[in-house]
């Protein structure tokens, strides 16, 4: 039976991620897609995951290193699926039940503190409502859940093939 060793598995989440990334950039720069909040958060997120699939890619020759690598992607995506997650629900809402809409990023920036900006992009605003773009009838938001729950898998898997070891 053919069997992908951990550290291949981290270096195609790594690759997926880095593709992952390329597509937001590509839908904000040719698209002309503005991200929203919740759409940085969630990029922020998608990095996260990547490097410490690099991470795991590079380090983690040894059972424990495996599972350590495990454990932060698991983290990763499971922040990721909330954020995704939010972005989701926000978009289900009935029109009257949507958040207002908020300044831009580059002004809650420049104009609020640290931990209030980070406080307004992880609940969103009624820019994160409009569904720009979709495929096969799922939005965004809804295909970035998607690849974290599958990221959350391949950790789970990735932290039980060293915990046999």
């Amino acid at each position: 039976m053919f069997k992908v060793s951990n550290q291949h598995l981290y270096l195609m989440v790594f690759l997926s991620c880095a593709s992952l990334l390329g597509a937001a950039y590509y839908f904000e720069y040719a698209l002309y897609l503005d991200p929203c909040p919740l759409c940085i958060m969630q990029r922020i997120a998608v990095l996260m995951v990547g490097l410490v699939g690099l991470s795991g890619f590079i380090f983690a020759s040894t059972s424990i290193r495996q599972k350590v690598h495990g454990v932060l992607m698991g983290l990763s995506a499971v922040f990721g699926l909330m954020v995704a997650g939010r972005h989701v629900w926000i978009q289900s809402l009935p029109a009257d039940q949507i958040p207002t809409c908020g300044p831009s990023l580059e002004y809650m920036v420049d104009t609020l503190p640290w931990a209030e900006v980070l406080s307004v992009m992880l609940r969103g605003n009624g820019n994160c409502a409009d569904a720009q773009w979709s495929l096969l009838g799922l939005s965004m938001p809804m295909w970035v859940l998607l690849w974290f729950a599958g990221f959350l898998l391949l950790a789970v898997y990735t932290f039980w093939q060293a915990r046999k070891k």
